[in-house]
């Protein structure tokens, strides 16, 4: 999306809202986030509203520019990169509209630029945002000089769309930087668009049809199957999920489709594997790779969770979500795999 010679990346909508300031930075248009939910659970309506993964992106030659930007409802973190090199990062109260003052670092003319290239250009300044909070733009202050989006060859040639539960959408990582489809993108050298939902990765309706038919991407990853343990019963998860990756291969049919299926997790380990969550793990992991068989396709490929989750120790004490750590590792398995897979 592009909003007053800004490049909004991962922004499906910027929502304003009345008689708050500020545009609201959503990754799903609303007809997507009000439709999200399965009987009583809708959690993943609100966190649908997470900017998480969205970046601002704008090229200028100002020396200096101030940026004025508000978390809602939650603190939230925003980081400030110039090409591929953090220059800040800042935390932001909620609902308070924070102006930050950035300036052009001057290291960067007293290197060669060629060290300085690939992805992202060092021209192009990204102001990335963090998976607490739903953030808000106000305005971008650059003192008379211009301001365009990037150009084609000042970003990564390549889009990369990542649907999955709260371990694609960051859940429990420290820094939203450390999260592995961010790890991965940065080893791969890809602009990767995060549509995480927490503990809300349904394969809803609407929102298959707005990945498949709505969203611009060269390769996408699909994590199924953790938030639908003991919520769904395996023939609707296999309906839904079968669904899903049929509606993405007849949209995008030239297109490659990676189907990661659960991250080792606490059921594995249980101590009572009768139990309805560790039934519900195995059945609905080997459901995901023989759905992903029978509908073979050159473009279709299939990565078990547990080739990317190698370390159990790289989870938290919830047995569930990877720590920073596991996270590092996790996006560097995923990274290796994504580049035999996409040849690159």
């Amino acid at each position: 999306m592009i909003y007053q010679n800004m490049e909004f990346h991962n922004v499906a909508e910027l929502q304003s809202i009345q008689n708050v300031a500020g545009l609201r930075l959503q990754r799903f248009p609303e007809s997507v986030r009000y439709s999200l939910g399965h009987g009583d659970h809708e959690r993943g309506r609100f966190y649908a509203e997470r900017s998480v993964g969205c970046e601002i992106r704008f090229v200028t030659d100002a020396p200096f520019f101030r940026i004025t930007l508000s978390a809602v409802e939650n603190e939230g973190m925003v980081f400030i990169y110039k090409g591929n090199f953090l220059h800040d990062s800042f935390r932001l109260q909620p609902g308070v509209p924070t102006t930050l003052h950035v300036e052009t670092p001057p290291k960067f003319e007293t290197v060669n630029s060629s060290a300085l290239k690939a992805p992202f250009s060092p021209a192009v300044w990204r102001i990335l945002f963090g998976h607490e909070a739903c953030f808000a733009f106000h305005h971008l202050e650059t003192f008379g000089h211009a301001v365009r989006p990037p150009r084609e060859g000042e970003r990564p040639a390549l889009r990369w769309l990542a649907y999955g539960s709260s371990i694609t959408f960051g859940g429990n990582a420290l820094l939203y930087t450390n999260t592995y489809i961010q790890q991965a993108a940065k080893r791969l050298g890809v602009d990767v668009a995060c549509k995480g939902m927490p503990g809300s990765c349904f394969c809803d309706p609407l929102m298959v049809r707005y990945i498949a038919e709505e969203t611009e991407w060269d390769f996408i990853t699909l994590e199924l199957g953790v938030n639908m343990r003991g919520r769904f019963t395996a023939a609707e998860f296999e309906e839904r999920i079968r669904g899903l990756i049929r509606e993405v291969q007849t949209h995008h049919p030239a297109k490659p489709v990676i189907v990661i299926n659960i991250y080792p997790n606490e059921a594995i380990h249980l101590k009572d594997q009768n139990d309805r969550i560790a039934q519900d793990n195995w059945e609905f992991n080997r459901i995901v790779q023989q759905v992903v068989s029978e509908l073979g396709s050159p473009n279709l490929h299939f990565i078990d969770g547990a080739d990317i989750l190698t370390d159990f120790s790289g989870l938290t004490t919830d047995l569930l979500h990877p720590s920073d750590d596991g996270h590092i590792h996790m996006g560097d398995n995923l990274a290796r795999r994504l580049k035999a897979i996409l040849n690159i």
